[in-house]
Order: C-alpha cells, then sequence, then structure tokens
C-alpha cells in the first residue's frame, strides 16, 4: 500500500527506513522487497500494534534508545470496517489505530524530532474528513457507522496536524496532513456486506495505484520550501484550502487535550 510504496522511495534516496509493522512477515517480505529493488541495506523493521498503548510506548522507548536522529516520521495507518469493535485500552478500535496511537507516537519521540532539527512530521488523512459535520469531542469514542467514525479519525488527523504545527512555532519541526486520493489498497479487507462490495467496486474502477497514491506523502516528507505551510492540508502534492469543520475555533486545542488524557500522557512526557 501506500505505507510500503513511501518507504520504497525513502529507499532509493539512500535514506535508513525503519518498517514500523505488526505483521512481523508482512514486515519481512516487505523489507526483503525494498533491499531488492534499491539495493539499499539500511532497512530495519521494528514492531508496533497501534491497538494497544502500550505497544506504541515500547516502540517509541526502543527508537528514542537506539536512534540519534529521526527526520521524518511517517503516521500513514488507516483501517476502516471494524465496527464497534473496543481495543485492549478501552477505545474504539479504529479511533486508536487511526489516530490516538498516532498522537501518543508523535509525543513520545518529539524531544529526538527536535534534536534532529528540520524534521517533519507527515500525517495521512483523507477527503472524508470533509464530511465531517457537527463534530462532537463527548462523543469521539461512540460507533455510528464505518465510514462515519472512519471520517471523524482523518479529520482528527487534520486538527492534530495544526495544534503540533502551533505548538512547534519556533522549532525547526514541521507538520503537514494530506489527502492521498482514493487509492487501490487493501483497507477495505475488513469491510463486509453491500457496503465492502460497492466500495471494493469504486475502488477498483476509479481509483490510483499505490505509487501514484503515495506521491503526496512523499512529497510532504521531502519537498524544499514547504516549511512555511508547517499545520496545512496537501492534496496531489498541492497545499489546499482546509476543510470546514477544521477551521472551528479551539477545536484543534480541545481535541489535544483530550487526546493527552486518553493516551495518558504523563505530565513529564508533555512537551509544550
Amino acid at each position: 500500500g501506500i505505507g510500503y510504496e513511501t518507504a520504497l522511495d525513502f529507499a532509493k534516496r539512500g535514506a535508513k527506513v525503519i518498517l514500523a509493522c505488526r505483521d512481523p512477515q508482512r514486515a519481512e517480505k516487505a523489507r526483503a522487497k525494498i533491499i531488492e529493488k534499491t539495493g539499499n541495506e539500511n532497512i530495519f523493521v521494528k514492531l508496533i500494534d497501534l491497538a494497544s498503548f502500550d505497544s506504541v510506548r515500547a516502540f517509541a522507548e526502543e527508537i528514542n534508545t537506539s536512534e540519534d536522529r529521526l527526520d521524518i516520521l511517517v503516521n500513514n495507518a488507516g483501517v476502516i470496517g471494524l465496527g464497534p469493535k473496543k481495543s485492549i485500552d478501552d477505545q474504539l478500535l479504529i479511533m486508536q489505530i487511526n489516530y490516538f496511537s498516532s498522537f501518543l507516537l508523535t509525543n513520545l519521540v518529539l524531544d529526538l524530532l527536535k534534536k534532529t532539527g528540520s524534521s517533519r512530521v507527515v500525517n495521512v488523512s483523507s477527503l472524508t474528513a470533509a464530511y465531517v459535520k457537527n463534530f462532537d469531542l463527548s462523543k469521539i469514542n461512540k460507533y455510528s457507522s464505518n465510514l462515519k467514525v472512519y471520517a471523524t479519525t482523518k479529520l482528527c488527523n487534520i486538527l492534530f496536524t495544526i495544534e503540533l504545527a502551533r505548538r512547534l512555532e519556533g522549532t525547526n519541526v514541521t507538520t503537514y496532513s494530506l489527502h492521498p486520493g482514493a487509492v487501490k489498497t487493501d483497507i477495505l479487507r475488513y469491510t463486509q456486506g453491500l457496503q465492502g462490495v460497492i466500495s471494493g467496486l469504486f475502488v477498483n474502477l476509479f481509483s490510483k495505484t499505490s505509487e501514484e497514491g503515495a506521491q503526496t506523502t512523499i512529497y510532504c516528507s521531502v519537498a524544499k520550501g514547504i516549511e512555511r505551510y508547517s499545520g496545512e492540508h496537501f492534496s496531489n502534492c498541492q497545499k489546499v484550502s482546509p476543510y470546514a469543520t477544521a477551521t472551528i475555533p479551539g477545536l484543534s486545542k480541545k481535541l489535544w487535550k483530550l487526546s493527552e488524557e486518553i493516551v495518558r500522557l504523563k505530565p513529564e512526557e508533555i512537551r509544550f
């Protein structure tokens, strides 16, 4: 999918790439394929399960201990079709995988990002976020429908980016959110019934390839001269106007505060 193509592009540029994955077998296959295609052997797999805050913390601790720099953090995770399932941390599973764990991970590696200088945090969102209306933070863990909850997670990615950029002002760390386009990946593998059939037909007929879909992620990660657009949203490798709900005054700040509570950030882990 998009994550693999993004990692492949970074590897072609000679970067050290860490694949943060849940499934070790699939991850090792991706690693071997990237090395074969690029000749870059500086590709590593580290395990993380975004459905567990403890796993995120363990991953972050390993990164902070083993790495002396972190130039680009791409928060690419995205699932849909999980229904009302809850995580081990008693959060709506899709909310935790698509948003809360990325929020936690980013906060836990912020010192390393700042130490590196001129580093970037890239959050993969979706156009579906534009259709979220009447966003109620008190119902953030309430299930409505697969598509509505998915769209809400992607709006959270954007709001997170906006607030993160505000908090990072005066540092050399910048952040961007993006819509990759409708991309033919396996994201719909959990979507069942008529919704799954219709979604699958649409994706197969009208979507981009994974390589095409990764281009805006790659652009936000490496393009020169976009630092002044920290906190902005991108599509088709261009800055676009923010979605209406993302412009509500104070909403990003309120989401940040709630997210700190949900992921249980400790006082010593809060960097702002």
